[in-house]
């Protein structure tokens, strides 16, 4: 399997951070939301979804970079 370049893993890194942020901040309750890569894979798809699909806005591998 390739490795990606540096740019692209922080890439990767800024949308998941990004999505448990968001998580945190909408949050309603004082429990703790512990780092779930599933769980965040899972709304960044439906986010990808969204801005790849629908608004067009970039390609699958510019909003979340991958080893081809």
């Amino acid at each position: 399997m390739k490795s990606l370049p540096k740019s692209k893993i922080e890439r990767q890194d800024l949308v998941d951070n990004s999505i448990f942020e968001l998580l945190q901040t909408i949050n309603p309750s004082k429990k703790e939301i512990e780092w779930n890569i599933k769980l965040i894979g899972k709304i960044r798809d439906e986010i990808s979804k969204l801005i790849v699909e629908e608004l067009k806005l970039c390609s699958e591998e510019t909003f979340y970079p991958y080893a081809n």
